[in-house]
């Protein structure tokens, strides 16, 4: 135990440039999970979707639609079959979201991908099972319909829940939670 301990401690005259470089990294890490409120990311609330601005679109929609009085954003989104695969897949969606975001690599017309395609067709038919049992056809995977085994819910249901916008400049003036400042309120007090 004390040869690995031995290990990872610096020689003496590293220790005060290591101590200040990692607590810059500890800091700066702190600081990026303040901003980006990292913790609503755990929650279903789907103001958390808009967060960064770019789903204003898709959350405009989903709360003048139907599914709004039933469903939040990660009940169509995010797996449910077991809760590592659900938190594997917001981790890994989020920080391709958030990679996006950051480097202002966003499209201007947000498209669905493969996994979250197949991700949303399995919670279709989570919550639909009862319409689609007594029909085989109905009861396809993603991988199947791309094969021509069948058809995908919104092959048919193309509107729902988000109806046909789907680009950042299709809502202009909709209503979606804004972003709390990041400049906490003592900060802020100080600056008047």
């Amino acid at each position: 135990m004390g040869k690995i301990f031995k290990f990872f401690v610096p020689p003496k005259q590293w220790r005060l440039p290591v101590t200040i470089l990692l607590g810059v990294f500890f800091g700066l890490a702190t600081y990026t999970v303040y901003v980006s409120k990292a913790w609503v990311y755990l929650s279903d609330d789907p103001a958390a979707c808009v967060n960064c601005h770019i789903m204003a679109p898709q959350y405009a929609t989903w709360q003048h639609s139907a599914h709004r009085e039933q469903a939040t954003c990660n009940d169509c989104h995010v797996p449910h079959d077991s809760a590592l695969r659900k938190y594997y897949f917001k981790a890994m969606d989020g920080l391709r979201h958030a990679t996006m975001f950051t480097l202002r690599m966003e499209p201007q017309v947000i498209k669905i991908h493969e996994a979250g395609a197949g991700v949303v067709q399995e919670n279709c038919q989570r919550c639909h099972d009862h319409l689609t049992e007594t029909n085989k056809n109905l009861q396809v995977s993603y991988q199947e319909a791309e094969h021509g085994k069948g058809k995908l819910c919104w092959d048919c249901h193309r509107e729902v829940p988000h109806g046909r916008v789907n680009s950042l400049s299709s809502t202009p003036n909709a209503r979606v939670p804004l972003p709390s400042s990041v400049v906490p309120e003592w900060l802020r007090k100080i600056k008047k």
